[in-house]
């Protein structure tokens, strides 16, 4: 092998020159401190930032649903007590218009009478009409109490005087925080229809041409609960069947 051929072999299997070998590097090597600061995470600050966010976006939907389930309770509640109020309503003007003229003998002179006591606030009546749908006339008191509400009393009507069986009956609370006031209507000598405060079958032996019932909130709670509810209901019913078929009225004490 000759002298050139040496140095010619020696000349291509050299290593190259350094900065040719750091050219060559792939950029991915080429700034390690910069892949460090970008692999850190977050921050303390920016963690803090995005769990007050958070909170607060969760304070906000937490109040949000709130708000819907609070007004969704009021407005079942407010239309519960309206369908409670549009069945008892319903129920008394039936029972009214069904009214009849029991009749019943009495202990000490054993003359017949006419039953129906009607006050102020508070009525007694026999009606064809009963809430559990019950074979024969039914005795129907209703009443209200200072403080309380609208109570009635239901019992069987026989052929005696029902006042002892409405006394033993298990009052029913009808509407609560309402209280009760009662005109019955009649006809003068004159054909002029008038109401009056108390009627009383005994003595009159029949029963008024309609009742007109006054149900007034006295409760402020009851009166809150919707605007439209602070108003009294009225029920007006005739009554169909006003005389015993064998008792004879006494219109002459009507006034």
């Amino acid at each position: 092998m000759s002298k050139n051929t040496g140095q010619e072999y020696r000349h291509r299997t050299a290593p190259a020159h350094h900065g040719a070998l750091s050219t060559a590097l792939p950029p991915a090597f080429s700034n390690p401190l910069s892949d460090t600061r970008r692999s850190a995470g977050f921050t303390l600050l920016e963690i803090l930032i995005a769990l007050s966010l958070t909170a607060m976006l969760l304070t906000m939907l937490t109040a949000g649903v709130y708000g819907v389930i609070r007004d969704w309770d009021n407005n079942a509640a407010g239309l519960e007590k309206t369908l409670e109020q549009t069945v008892v309503t319903l129920q008394l003007e039936r029972a009214l218009q069904g009214a009849f003229p029991h009749s019943y003998r009495d202990r000490d002179t054993l003359g017949r009478h006419v039953y129906f006591e009607g006050e102020r606030d508070q009525l007694s009546w026999v009606s064809s009409v009963s809430p559990q749908r019950n074979q024969g006339l039914t005795a129907w008191r209703l009443y209200s109490e200072a403080g309380e509400g609208i109570y009635l009393q239901l019992a069987p009507a026989f052929s005696d005087h029902p006042g002892e069986r409405l006394d033993a009956a298990q009052p029913i609370l009808l509407l609560e925080g309402y209280a009760l006031e009662i005109q019955y209507m009649f006809e003068d000598l004159e054909f002029q229809r008038r109401w009056r405060e108390e009627w009383s079958g005994m003595e009159l032996q029949s029963l008024p041409m309609a009742v007109h019932i006054r149900l007034t909130a006295i409760d402020r709670s009851v009166r809150n609960r919707a605007e439209d509810q602070s108003a009294p209901i009225d029920i007006i019913a005739p009554i169909h069947s006003t005389q015993h078929r064998s008792i004879q009225p006494t219109q002459e004490l009507l006034n």
